[in-house]
């Protein structure tokens, strides 16, 4: 079977693989390019445990195959610090422990920021809709939503 040659960039950084046809592209992340922070949780779209963002779009990388990415640019949880300075959302999570077993969070994350970018004055409705795509089965969601209302006021400067 032939395996395709695809370059692309991921958080930040130019990339090459070798992916098999029916490779996802969470495969490609975990076992190619060894960016391990995106989980599995489902392999059907439904959990958001593997969420991260292609051209700016928030996806599901268990929904796209690893040969559409060339030349995309693909953002995952690990380019979400700068180095050892952590993103406010990263920060705001520890702050009000908005994270029990962490195997969601990183899909959590990505979203919450994806949303950020988009509207950076979101009400807790429009931020409990567009994180209803990431389950979380170990909290109530409450400290994830007050950490994501949290950031948004800090990132407006209020």
């Amino acid at each position: 079977m032939a395996r395709y040659h695809v370059s692309a960039t991921v958080n930040g950084d130019d990339v090459e693989f070798l992916c098999e046809p029916e490779q996802t592209l969470l495969d490609v992340l975990r076992d190619e390019l060894h960016l391990t922070g995106t989980k599995e949780g489902c392999a059907s779209g439904d959990c958001g445990a593997c969420s991260v963002m292609i051209d700016g779009r928030l996806v599901c990388s268990c929904l796209v195959m690893g040969a559409e990415v060339g030349d995309r640019e693909i953002e995952t949880i690990e380019g979400m610090a700068d180095g050892e300075q952590l993103h406010p959302l990263q920060q705001k999570f520890l702050d009000y422990a908005a994270l029990q077993c962490g195997y969601c969070t990183p899909g959590i994350l990505i979203a919450a920021k994806a949303l950020l970018e988009r509207n950076p004055d979101p009400t807790e409705t429009e931020a409990r809709f567009w994180l209803a795509g990431n389950l979380c089965r170990c909290t109530g969601y409450d400290k994830i939503m007050r950490a994501v209302m949290d950031t948004a006021a800090e990132m407006r400067g209020e």
